[in-house]
């Protein structure tokens, strides 16, 4: 964005779009951050909605500590926590986490992601944005910005904020559905001991009500995940 122009007035919704929605999460819990609200607006308005969680959620210490167990214990809240929002259906893929890989490896899960969004057929795709600070959050959005492509994707790609605030192009009214958001998220707080989490999206929520009716108190911001070509990575 070009630091002498004025940020764009965003759009102000009280409904998102119809139609089935697919949700790339970098690890359970970020979708509900970033577009939880949003997710059940669309569940209560009779969309499907498949989330797709992409990285690990913790490290596998091996069968004889009870790892494999522990994964499935989390991605069975991780289902739980989804299903207060309305989410249909989860499915976790398990990248490693907390690396930037080669561009072939990237150029991979794209080919693999486009495949899914075949398959899906959906509607509207939220991600990440692409400004995400994560190292995780940020390598999801290049590759679903890749699949777009791949797929010669023809609905609407929204970008979500769960680390890194966005320069919002549409903000979606969240009041009415605000108390189910902040149960799914208390939830995730309470199993990973993280006794703030609540607070930190309050606050995010309540600042984007700043955009909509007087009446509204949360908001969720959104801004296109555009489809840039993915840059070279340089041999120096």
């Amino acid at each position: 964005m070009n630091t002498q122009s004025r940020s764009p007035k965003p759009q102000a919704l009280d409904a998102p779009d119809t139609g089935t929605v697919l949700v790339l999460a970098p690890h359970a819990h970020d979708e509900i951050v970033g577009c939880g609200g949003t997710l059940c607006l669309h569940a209560e308005q009779g969309d499907r909605v498949h989330v797709l969680v992409a990285f690990a959620e913790r490290a596998d210490d091996g069968a004889d500590s009870g790892g494999g167990e522990r994964i499935e214990r989390d991605r069975a809240e991780a289902r739980a926590r989804g299903a207060l929002l309305g989410a249909c259906a989860y499915e976790f893929w398990a990248h490693p986490e907390g690396h930037d890989p080669e561009p072939v490896l990237l150029q991979s899960a794209a080919r693999r992601l486009a495949e899914r969004l075949a398959a899906l057929d959906p509607r509207t795709v939220y991600a990440p944005w692409i400004g995400e600070h994560p190292i995780d959050h940020h390598l999801l959005a290049r590759a679903t910005r890749l699949a777009l492509e791949l797929a010669e994707f023809t609905g609407r790609a929204w970008g979500y904020e769960a680390w890194t605030p966005l320069v919002p192009t549409r903000i979606l009214d969240i009041t009415r559905v605000w108390e189910k958001k902040r149960a799914a998220i208390a939830g995730h707080a309470e199993q990973h001991g993280s006794d703030d989490a609540v607070h930190r999206v309050l606050g995010l929520n309540a600042q984007r009500s700043l955009y909509l009716a007087r009446h509204a108190r949360y908001g969720e911001a959104f801004a296109p995940l555009q489809r840039a070509p993915e840059p070279a990575r340089s041999s120096t």
